[in-house]
């Protein structure tokens, strides 16, 4: 006999888009017993301006509250998926800092959730599933329940968006730097500098120079902190 997750794996997986992943994935949530829900990915591709890209089945009228008054800044469910993987049970105590939030979400019927995030460490992406319903307290049942398929729905949400997201909107890095390149980037993130990479490698110090030259050249880094930083959040240096 199948598991509910065996059941979905290969639906999930075989999306064609992002769009129909999140209508499996809202199709899953209610079996769950949650009318609505959320994922959101922070996708690296500046340390300083990071896309952040939303799915969710909220009402119209939420989501352009949500927007008009920048409550991505001040969500507390937002701040603790960057920091933990761990799931969270909205609360009042969750809410604590963020009040005028919390009440405007209960006012248009979002008074239960939880959440939980997942990483992807190969691209520094961090997602977050959500999933919310109006009434019906969680309980401890409940979540003892349900906190294994939550999990796993958070992580197929998350290797499913990731993939199809990746190929959309990550440049496509294969080939980008040579391997002798790479190797001096990693040399760099260790804190060495180009005499001490010198010696590590054999090479001379000018040649080091040249490379790290040609790896900023190429990632459009205006320095080799830079360009070190990027190779990283391309997932270049793993």
């Amino acid at each position: 006999m199948k598991t509910w997750q065996e059941d979905q794996f290969l639906a999930l997986l075989t999306a064609k888009c992002e769009h129909e992943l999140f209508k499996m994935i809202i199709s899953l949530a209610r079996d769950l017993d949650f009318d609505y829900c959320a994922y959101g990915v922070r996708i690296p591709l500046s340390v300083t301006q990071p896309k952040i890209v939303m799915f969710n089945n909220y009402s119209t009228a939420w989501q352009k509250r949500y927007q008009k008054e920048n409550y991505l800044a001040v969500d507390p469910t937002v701040q603790h998926s960057i920091r933990s993987s761990k799931p969270i049970i909205w609360s009042d105590q969750l809410f604590a800092h963020a009040r005028e939030f919390w009440e405007d979400a209960r006012s248009f019927g979002l008074n239960v959730g939880c959440a939980q995030s997942s990483k992807n460490t190969s691209r520094c992406m961090v997602g977050m599933l959500s999933l919310a319903r109006s009434a019906e307290s969680i309980s401890d049942v409940e979540i003892q329940d349900k906190k294994l398929k939550i999990a796993w729905l958070t992580q197929m949400a998350h290797m499913g968006m990731s993939q199809l997201l990746t190929e959309k909107m990550m440049p496509n890095t294969e080939g980008i730097l040579s391997d002798r390149e790479i190797e001096v980037l990693r040399w760099t993130a260790d804190g060495k500098v180009s005499a001490e990479i010198s010696d590590i490698l054999n090479i001379s110090d000018r040649t080091v120079n040249f490379h790290i030259g040609n790896a900023m050249l190429k990632l459009d880094a205006p320095n080799k902190t830079a360009a070190v930083i990027r190779a990283a959040i391309l997932g270049l240096l793993y």
